[in-house]
Order: structure tokens, then C-alpha cells, then sequence
């Protein structure tokens, strides 16, 4: 993993809080398993049918039994349950989810997800993420901020097919963390070495800075 995903990865685990029920999606987000702080207890559940999902299995313990939605070997931690898809489906459509981290290929100033497909490339389906963004009390994205091609993925306005609107609460990208909130979109920390203005060339979203960055980055100029 680089370590500007890294970055991103651990940013996303401060969103965890002791007690909690979390989905962790497809992608990056399932690599934040292995950075929970061992005392919490937290139960990671998987719209698969798994609630209790530990770090990845070493080397040469690998159960194929025991998988999250991306299809990849997991562990399972002491309490863990296991089930068919249509109860997991009903904790995630009934409420009981408090923390969805999800992967994201575009994210809009109005809190817009797009993440389930692009047009013509091959899609074996939506997954979970609709009911996700619709069931869980928070909704955290993170990805990169922008594409292979050098396009901001913090757009005005989402041009792939949404997952849903006005959905996301916290983005975290390689560069910055915005939340959505009655301001609109805001920019609250930069990551480590970031700079105001490359957030601003890379960022095709319309955004207001919040005081606190300006009075970090006096401090550490100090």
C-alpha cells in the first residue's frame, strides 16, 4: 500500500468508536480491519453475512469460508455470527449500522456518491452500496482525490451514475478530509505536507475552508 493510501486508511480509522456496528466496503476501506486499536470493541459486518470481521489471515491460514463482499479471506473474531444476505440486508435497511466507510469514484460538492459503476466497463451489480447510503447513520468516503488521468474526483457535480444524493457526511482523500454540513462542503484538515493551494488546484468542487486549518498551518509556521 502507498503511503499516501496509508494515509487515508488510518484518517478513516479515527472514525471508529468503541461499540460499534460498521460496514466496511469493497476496496480500500476493508484494509481498515487490520488498524482498529485491538481494545475496542467494535463488529465489523459484511453484507455477505458475516458480523465480527478480523484482520486479514496470515499466510497459510486462510479460511475460503470465511470471505467479505470483495470476495477476499478474512478472520473472525470471538462473538462473531454468521448469516444468509437478506438478514444482513435487514440490519443495514433497518437502521442499525452506525458507520458505512465506503470507496468513492466521484463525491459532489452536495454530497453526492458515485461508486458502483462505470459506463461500459463490466458490472456484476450495485452491491450493497445503495442500501448502505440510505440505512447507515454515517457515511464516510474515502479515495483519492484524483483519477489516473490527473482529474479532480471532488467534483461540482457527479458525472457517473449515483449511488445517492446528498449522502456522504465525511470524504477523506490523499489530501484534505471535508465534511458536508449546512455550509455546504468544508474543508476541515489537510493531510500532512498538503498545501491550501494544491487542494485548490486539484479540487473541482466548490468549498468554503474552515477557520481551524487556517490556525493549524499558523502554528506549525511558527
Amino acid at each position: 500500500m502507498s503511503d499516501s493510501r496509508l494515509d487515508i486508511v488510518k484518517k478513516a480509522v479515527q472514525e471508529i468508536k468503541n461499540g460499534m456496528n460498521v460496514n466496511l466496503g469493497i476496496g480500500m476501506p476493508t484494509l481498515i480491519a487490520n488498524y482498529i486499536p485491538k481494545e475496542y470493541k467494535v463488529m465489523l459486518q459484511s453484507e455477505n453475512g458475516l458480523l465480527g470481521i478480523g484482520p486479514y489471515p496470515n499466510e497459510g491460514e486462510e479460511d475460503a469460508d470465511l470471505i467479505n463482499a470483495g470476495k477476499e479471506t478474512v478472520t473472525a473474531v470471538p462473538g462473531a455470527s454468521f448469516f444468509d444476505s437478506a438478514e444482513s440486508f435487514s440490519m443495514i435497511r433497518g437502521g442499525h449500522i452506525d458507520l458505512a466507510i465506503l470507496g468513492g469514484m466521484e463525491v459532489s460538492e452536495a454530497g453526492d456518491l458515485a461508486n458502483w459503476m462505470i459506463p461500459g466497463k463490466m458490472v456484476k451489480g450495485m452491491g450493497g452500496a445503495m442500501d448502505l447510503v440510505s440505512g447507515a447513520k454515517r457515511i464516510v468516503v474515502i479515495m483519492e482525490h484524483v483519477n489516473k488521468h490527473g482529474e479532480s474526483k471532488v467534483k461540482r457535480s457527479c458525472t457517473l451514475p449515483l449511488t445517492g444524493k446528498g449522502v456522504v457526511h465525511r470524504l477523506i482523500t490523499d489530501l484534505a478530509v471535508f465534511d458536508f454540513n449546512a455550509h455546504g462542503m468544508e474543508l476541515i484538515e489537510l493531510q500532512e505536507g498538503v498545501t491550501l493551494q494544491e487542494v485548490y488546484e486539484k479540487t473541482e468542487a466548490h468549498y468554503i475552508v474552515n477557520p481551524n486549518v487556517f490556525e493549524a498551518l499558523k502554528m506549525k509556521s511558527i
